[in-house]
């Protein structure tokens, strides 16, 4: 099995900033080693990933999670429920593991090797079997949502898994193709904020259109930092959220017509969303120090669904962590509306005006507007996103 490829980050460096954990995992096998382990892994036992699980063991071994090299054990999988550490004391805050039947885990013994297919019948990756052990879906559901409702997209997903989790380290034979569009690895996007010479970069993550209260957040966060990364999630998220593909055109659009050139870079992140409010939260953050961001924005209801979550709930779950050890500077803000009579964006710490002065934006509504062929108002988005949005939709159900 690859032993794993750990690039330490370069500290006399000051434009790059220091991985969580202080490396930058790579589980990726190449040319000899990959043609190697492809003919093992075409003789040994398989599971088929869902998509969810590709992308997770497609971003442990780009190293987007490190310092993990695999799916949790169970010592590290309890204390990331319990206190959303890993058993070494890293902050960490979900749980990345690989739900396997108990039909499955009769058959391996600790230290099989186990071949990961994706629904496409193709060979992704291997896993070196460490642990099998049992575990409560309820139990981690609460910890890690906060609720066992069945309703909730998150929740749902974690009753719909096995009954087992598989632990141990992860080799990634082939790049998921879909997976790979449009996005750099942490080395990569470490490699090119270099290039520019971007000492400082805020994150900014979304699975929405970018309306204007975003574009608000965004502006003002650019003002102190050297660049902005917008890093939209494009892996699984619920039925009702606008599609990855259509998004990424309104991204395009509205790069092109409304931000510095310079100043913006756009690169996916191909997570799948838990919607998990205040602990994904702290798990964005977190990931993105792995691509090299040295701030975070949070904004209202960050990562949150329906009314599961207080409104900065997912700002005030930071305060439980210090600012050395988080190694990402977080950007709080409040939420953002557009006032008739500043004739701008504000919040409640810019704006003197009554709350009937303020149009409120979220992405729901705007989701809820053009389900329903509404034209948002351009206080709500700019135009060129809107068109953009309601053709690729209207294109979308034409198909159907």
């Amino acid at each position: 099995m690859l032993i794993a490829i750990i690039t330490l980050c370069r500290k006399e460096n000051d434009s790059v900033i220091e991985p969580h954990g202080g490396v930058l995992v790579n589980r990726i096998a190449e040319d000899t080693e990959r043609k190697s382990l492809l003919e093992k892994a075409a003789w040994s036992p398989s599971i088929t990933l869902t998509s969810w699980s590709l992308s997770d063991l497609y971003l442990i071994a780009t190293g987007a999670f490190s310092p993990l090299t695999g799916f949790m054990k169970q010592a590290d999988y309890v204390n990331v429920l319990k206190e959303m550490r890993l058993e070494n004391g890293t902050i960490w805050s979900l749980p990345i593991t690989l739900s396997v039947s108990k039909e499955m885990v009769e058959t391996l013994s600790p230290g099989d090797t186990v071949s990961l297919k994706g629904e496409d019948g193709k060979i992704y990756g291997l896993l070196q079997v460490e642990e099998m052990y049992e575990y409560s879906k309820k139990a981690e559901a609460f910890f890690v949502y906060g609720t066992v409702d069945p309703d909730h997209p998150g929740v749902q997903k974690t009753l719909e898994k096995e009954d087992y989790n598989l632990a141990g380290p992860i080799t990634l034979l082939t790049h998921p193709e879909k997976l790979r569009e449009n996005f750099q690895t942490p080395a990569e996007l470490r490699a090119t904020f270099e290039e520019l010479g971007w000492k400082s970069i805020v994150a900014f993550q979304t699975r929405n259109p970018i309306h204007r209260a975003h574009e608000y957040l965004q502006k003002t966060a650019l003002e102190i930092v050297d660049g902005l990364l917008i890093h939209p999630l494009v892996g699984d998220t619920k039925k009702d959220d606008i599609p990855a593909p259509i998004r990424m055109k309104s991204y395009d659009v509205l790069l092109k017509n409304y931000y510095p050139k310079d100043r913006v870079m756009l690169s996916v992140f191909p997570a799948a969303m838990r919607y998990a409010g205040p602990r994904e939260a702290v798990f964005h953050s977190l990931v993105r120090k792995n691509f090299g961001c040295t701030h975070f924005i949070v904004g209202r209801d960050h990562a949150g669904v329906g009314d599961y979550y207080g409104t900065y709930d997912a700002q005030k779950i930071f305060e439980q962590f210090s600012k050395e050890e988080l190694g990402i500077e977080i950007l709080a803000f409040e939420h953002a509306f557009y006032c008739i009579t500043c004739a701008s964006m504000a919040t409640a710490k810019t704006c003197p005006h009554e709350a009937n002065f303020h149009i409120h934006l979220s992405g729901t509504r705007v989701r809820e507007m053009l389900k329903n062929e509404q034209i948002p108002p351009k206080e709500f988005s700019r135009p060129e996103v809107i068109e953009v949005l309601m053709d690729e939709m209207n294109r979308t159900n034409e198909e159907k």
